[in-house]
């Protein structure tokens, strides 16, 4: 057998031993709606008569090995950016299988000692890991330094890049839909105005946006509302271009964004109302209690606290291995019960007024995102590396499963400083939805 003929033989063995793993591995999960495409052009269908609504792309002979060994949604996840394999189709579609690989939401899909044994004979080879790289933390956790470092690491992408697939308000939090059929723009104007109805903002007020963003949420209301609004960030891109659309907008004297950790602010004046939009995530549990603590501080008696953040349901287990949002995404991020929030927030005074969940909007709002970025993949590739797409690709999509099945859920709390036991609330909801 000659050279050619002996890498021949060795290619098809691969392929067979690399099917032969996949097929083991997925016998018992259905639907499965999915075709897998192998590096040297060979097909298999899944399951004949099903719709295809993804491909999986296996780039090379190491593929399936470094898919699945060690078998970690972090490995998952680093594959597919990394590109040892792409997602061509639906890639929200791909999550139940990640489920049913990753996360034990199944019954026998853990690989047995043949399949492993299997799994390990497969070549080891695999992808270079060029372009983004995973997050490198120093410092106590959760301490200034070290979340700058966090935040930074995640905001600090282009302006470029976060413009191509978010609305034109730059809003990079969870829109609120009428229908299902709203198109962003729409849904995210309508959540700024109902996030300033719930506050009941009044001209001549003061309000500090927590976490502020693009600077969408205080620019809307300084324009609507007539009142005088502080953002904070940990970002610099973040703040410098808000400032310039605040500046754009003629609303100087009425608003400004500024770099600074919500520990750090004091100002003896306080606000009339407060906001927190998209950054109580990185807060962390054992910082919930000063937390709270500086909102109470800066908010004056009667005032108003609009808490909106993710949660994760308290029958979730723990995670105790790093994820693939820990490494790539959110550094230091933590998700935890509606219920551990509210507890911190009445230990220190709060009165809990409204909590509801947009947990439904979320995922409408994820998808609309996925989608707008796949729609610009070349303009993103000129803003950011191909990694750096993918991993908003694949965490934005995946968060939309997980909004979706009810792992994740997110929360618009309403706290009120109550002065001797009055809320200075009406007893009523309806100038809300007036």
């Amino acid at each position: 057998m000659n050279m050619s003929s002996q890498q021949t033989a060795v290619t098809d063995r691969t392929v067979q031993n690399s099917l032969s793993f996949l097929q083991r591995l997925l016998s018992g999960y259905h639907p499965r709606n999915f075709v897998v495409r192998l590096w040297d052009g060979t097909r298999w269908i899944a399951e004949p008569g099903q719709p295809e609504r993804f491909t999986l792309v296996l780039r090379h002979p190491g593929a399936v090995r470094k898919m699945f060994w060690p078998p970690t949604e972090l490995a998952m996840g680093e594959a597919y950016i990394y590109d040892d394999f792409d997602i061509e189709g639906e890639i929200e579609a791909i999550f139940p299988l990640a489920d049913y690989l990753v996360n034990g939401r199944h019954n026998g899909a853990s690989p047995s000692l043949r399949n492993i044994w299997c799994l390990l004979k497969l070549p080891s080879g695999g992808s270079s890991h060029v372009g983004r790289q995973a997050a490198r933390l120093t410092g106590k956790r959760h301490s200034i330094e070290r979340d700058r470092m966090a935040v930074t690491y995640h905001y600090d992408v282009p302006n470029a890049f976060y413009k191509l697939w978010l609305d034109q308000r730059m809003i990079y939090s969870c829109a609120y839909f009428a229908t299902p059929d709203d198109d962003l723009d729409t849904a995210q104007e309508r959540k700024l105005d109902y996030i300033c109805r719930k506050l009941r903002l009044r001209p001549g007020q003061r309000l500090l946006d927590i976490g502020c963003g693009w600077g969408g949420l205080v620019i809307y209301a300084a324009q609507r509302y007539g009142i005088e609004a502080v953002g904070i960030t940990l970002s610099r891109q973040q703040a410098e271009l808000a400032n310039e659309r605040i500046h754009e907008a003629g609303l100087d004297d009425q608003c400004s964004v500024k770099v600074c950790d919500y520990r750090l602010l004091d100002e003896p004046e306080g606000y009339d109302k407060l906001v927190s939009v998209g950054m109580f995530e990185h807060v962390g549990k054992e910082l919930l209690p000063e937390y709270f603590e500086r909102a109470w501080r800066l908010l004056r008696p009667g005032g108003v606290f609009l808490n909106h953040g993710i949660a994760v349901n308290a029958t979730e287990p723990v995670q105790h291995k790093p994820t693939f949002s820990d490494r790539y995404v959110f550094p230091d991020g933590e998700l935890l019960p509606i219920s551990a929030t509210l507890e911190k927030a009445e230990k220190r005074g709060f009165e809990v007024r409204d909590v509801e969940s947009l947990r439904e909007h979320y995922a409408l709002t994820l998808h609309h995102w996925v989608r707008r970025l796949e729609d610009r993949h070349d303009e993103a590739r000129k803003a950011v590396d191909e990694v750096t797409y993918r991993v908003w690709r694949l965490f934005m999509s995946g968060s939309a499963y997980e909004f979706r099945v009810g792992r994740n859920n997110i929360y618009q709390t309403l706290l009120v400083k109550p002065v001797n036991g009055d809320s200075g609330l009406p007893l009523t909801r309806a100038d809300w939805y007036a």
